[in-house]
């Protein structure tokens, strides 16, 4: 077999951490190459070095039986390898063709801008991206912007591409789009690395998977041939059960709800009403509005008309400070630009909404900050050195913790999360709903926004919600298939 893509015996070492250990990845040409692992595995210090982004300690990297280029040589590097990022690396004040074309809109002189739309429809056109040349970048939404990224990528001429998380904020109609998107370049002979935490795509997408695991490589193995428990297995060294929702009987206090909320575009006349011990889903596709009302509960956006009132006070419109106050927690959509400081220390993230109350005279104690911090870190099983660590030096799962950390610090009277396990690893995921769990079990109420059908399990009822209106209020014990017909609109 000819091999696109090999990585051998890498060691990378990071001070004391050891992130990669004699760990390798062979990819056969034009195939889809599942990269799987729990959160801190390896799996992103791979991408950097296959990336070219770093340098490992031992091993080599090959490229059709070719050494890598060298670190500086970015050019060469572009030619043979693109990466998708999860966190989107387009920039929202370009225009679509400046992103496509950044730092290549001429080879010398002034820039002919109309010669450089043209160039960027011709390439959008190439690959079937349906989208406006000469459009704001910031305008596009999620599943435009991936694929974006995956037309510059392509220009460059590499016929690798590495897609990390791309379906992390797509709803399912778009999944099935960029798997079409992606079947189509396989067959023009495009080699890929797919990394993901949803197992069931790589079973629809991928030929082979590899697992790593601590550092480690684990396991390749055709994808037909590894049955989904022994990945899991695999996955974390033990056999793991699907999370188990809790029963519990809510109480009768309304603890966040909304009257005649709307926001043009958005949704439309929404009546909510959340009681203490009660856990209430939104689901619906990426055009239902779930996303906007929640973001509206919380204060990110403001509404048209209507009120939001929590734990018994009406809250000012548009003012997240306002829904802090009232008593509400918030886990955003992207932890990556709504969920932490990545430059602030963990401790810091995590105690943001409290430290007012560190201190007096607005100065915060440390002392009071550390032992706050040190207590979430141990209800929430942080896996970090300290509360003095770096947020941004965490794995994605963890990182993903202390978001959550910092909505519960101050123990809310409701809690609002969105996509709560986007991006994180089987464990990590059963972690994260049993603690909102927790949190309904201590008296507060919580609004849960997924795309993930599991996610919305942990559910006491779901409220389905279908071009910006809620269309049903499903009770729990759904199957799939009947959440997903309403959800699409389809139901008998």
């Amino acid at each position: 077999m000819k091999f696109h893509v090999e990585a051998r015996d890498v060691v990378k070492r990071f001070g004391s951490t050891t992130a990669l250990n004699r760990a390798g990845i062979r990819i056969a040409e034009g195939e889809t190459h599942a990269l799987v692992g729990r959160n801190g595995a390896g799996k992103s210090t791979l991408v950097s070095i296959l990336t070219g982004l770093q340098r490992p300690d031992e091993g080599e990297v090959l490229f059709s039986g070719e050494a890598a280029p060298a670190l500086a040589d970015r050019d060469a590097w572009r030619q043979r390898v693109a990466c998708v990022y999860q966190k989107s690396t387009i920039i929202p004040a370009l225009t679509v063709a400046e992103n496509l074309f950044l730092n290549r809109q001429t080879t010398g002189g002034p820039i002919n801008w109309r010669a450089l739309r043209a160039r960027a429809r011709e390439l959008l056109d190439t690959y079937e991206v349906d989208v406006d040349a000469a459009a704001l970048a910031g305008d596009l939404g999620v599943e435009q912007r991936q694929l974006v990224e995956i037309a510059r990528a392509l220009s460059f001429g590499a016929r690798f591409i590495i897609l990390d998380e791309p379906t992390a904020r797509l709803d399912g109609q778009a999944i099935e789009r960029l798997f079409t998107r992606m079947r189509a370049l396989r067959e023009q002979g495009v080699t890929m690395l797919y990394i993901s935490h949803h197992l069931d795509e790589v079973y629809e997408i991928c030929q082979s998977v590899t697992v790593y695991r601590d550092a480690r490589h684990v396991v390749t193995r055709p994808v037909a041939e590894l049955p989904h428990d022994e990945l899991v297995a695999a996955m974390t060294g033990e056999a793991t059960v699907a999370y188990q929702a809790r029963l519990r009987t809510a109480a009768d206090r309304v603890v966040l709800s909304s009257a005649g909320l709307s926001l043009a575009g958005r949704y439309q006349d929404v009546d909510l009403a959340v009681r203490s011990g009660e856990i209430v889903g939104l689901a619906g596709s990426g055009s239902s509005g779930k996303v906007g009302l929640a973001e509206t509960l919380v204060g990110l956006r403001r509404a048209d008309s209507g009120t939001v009132t929590v734990d018994g006070v009406q809250v000012k419109p548009g003012s997240v400070p306002a829904a802090l106050k009232a008593g509400l927690g918030f886990v955003p959509e992207d932890r990556h630009h709504e969920g932490f400081v990545p430059l602030l220390s963990v401790g810091e993230n995590a105690t943001l909404p409290i430290a007012g109350k560190l201190g007096r005279f607005g100065v915060v104690s440390p002392a009071r900050r550390r032992a706050k911090a040190v207590q979430m870190i141990d209800s929430l099983d942080i896996k970090t050195e300290g509360p003095d660590q770096p947020v941004a030096d965490l794995s994605g799962g963890n990182a993903q913790k202390v978001v959550f950390a910092r909505a519960l610090v101050d123990d809310p009277s409701a809690l609002v999360v969105i996509n709560p396990t986007a991006g994180v690893d089987v464990k990590a995921k059963q972690a994260l709903l049993g603690a909102v769990e927790d949190a309904v079990e201590r008296g507060a109420g919580a609004v849960l926004v997924s795309d993930e059908l599991d996610d919305l399990r942990i559910c006491d009822r779901v409220l389905v919600m279908f071009h910006g209106r809620v269309v049903r209020d499903v009770p729990r014990g759904w199957t799939d298939h009947e959440l997903v017909a309403v959800m699409e609109g389809i139901e008998d």
